[in-house]
């Protein structure tokens, strides 16, 4: 986290280090009409429906800097806030950062975070357009609020599926939680060692998936492209079962996937066999995929089939059904809510 360069965040003051942060920033969106430098930012979205999600992060509940640079948190931080927006069927506009910093912290150091998330901003077309900065006592701490617009016809929820709609998700499952198996591994071997060299080796697809994803903005494109408007839809940030949980409770619907049918990466598999794991229980519960889960109805089955990165893996059912999956061997299994809670006891 050090660098050779340390400049003291006390040696700028609040204003003076919000200044040179965000001195590079420029607006990129019409309704971004006054962005950083006054008492609030002032955005305009033309009656457009105004969208808004915020994540907060914290310093050893959902990062590790042992293992992760300064410069992909920052990205990460930013993503997952555009993922939200994008779940909803929506494009993020702007987002605020705020940031909670103990001494340890150089100013250079939060320069990497906030390049990690100006190089987010850009690639997704976002402005950021302001937020705050306070003294911790507890290391680091991110909340990022991102605000996104939505057309009315085509804003998606958690619960509007029905009774025999297609079940779907974009990409693959289990890649970023193996991704976090690996790091923590190798946590723990440096940990004993002087001299230590990673063994990430053939595993960059999962230490991608876990330090740098990617919000699905390709994949509501496609989506819109093809002239589906999903009937539900989040993004998979604790795990696909704890989601589709969520989308049939707020439907008052059940559900049925196939185990089969869960998109898995080979590098994936690979890793949950040298770690003796039941690879589809990593698919299932590991989270921070942010891939979509969307439904569309039935007969929409072979429009959405033909969606580049889009998987069919089940259908919803009457809700006194339950929610379950069916194995390989026809055997129904009933989906629980195990993904990851860091208000869990003992988390």
């Amino acid at each position: 986290m050090e660098q050779e360069k340390r400049t003291e965040i006390a040696s700028l003051g609040e204003f003076g280090l919000i200044e040179r942060l965000t001195k590079q920033i420029q607006l990129k969106n019409a309704s971004s009409l006054k962005g950083v430098g006054d008492d609030a930012a002032v955005l305009d979205y033309q009656g457009k429906l105004a969208l808004v999600t915020t994540d907060l992060l914290l310093e050893g509940v959902h990062f590790d800097l042992t293992y992760v640079p300064l410069k992909h948190l920052g990205y990460k931080s930013a993503v997952v806030n555009f993922s939200d927006i994008y779940a909803m069927n929506g494009i993020p506009r702007q987002i605020t950062v705020s940031l909670g910093v103990s001494k340890r912290f150089s100013v250079e150091n939060l320069e990497e975070l906030y390049a990690g998330i100006q190089l987010a901003c850009d690639i997704y077309g976002v402005d950021l357009v302001g937020g705050d900065t306070s003294a911790s006592m507890t290391g680091l701490t991110i909340s990022i609020t991102c605000i996104g617009e939505g057309e009315p016809d085509k804003v998606v929820y958690r619960n509007g599926a029905k009774e025999n709609d297609l079940i779907c998700v974009s990409g693959d499952l289990g890649a970023a939680y193996m991704g976090l198996q690996l790091l923590e591994r190798e946590k723990r071997i440096f940990a004993g060692e002087s001299e230590f060299k990673p063994a990430f080796e053939g595993h960059e697809y999962l230490l991608e998936r876990q330090l740098k994803p990617e919000a699905r903005k390709d994949i509501v494109a496609e989506l819109d492209k093809a002239g589906i408007v999903p009937t539900a839809m989040m993004d998979i940030s604790d795990g696909l079962s704890s989601e589709l949980l969520h989308i049939c409770s707020q439907s008052h619907v059940g559900c049925r996937i196939y185990e089969d049918r869960i998109p898995i990466d080979y590098q994936t598999a690979a890793m949950a066999e040298e770690f003796n794991m039941n690879l589809v229980t990593a698919a299932l519960n590991g989270g921070e995929d942010y891939e979509l889960l969307f439904t569309v109805p039935l007969e929409k089955h072979d429009i959405v089939a033909a969606v580049p990165g889009v998987r069919v893996i089940g259908h919803m059912t009457k809700p006194e059904l339950g929610c379950c999956m069916i194995t390989r061997d026809d055997t129904e299994i009933t989906l629980r809510a195990q993904g990851w809670n860091s208000l869990a006891e003992g988390e």
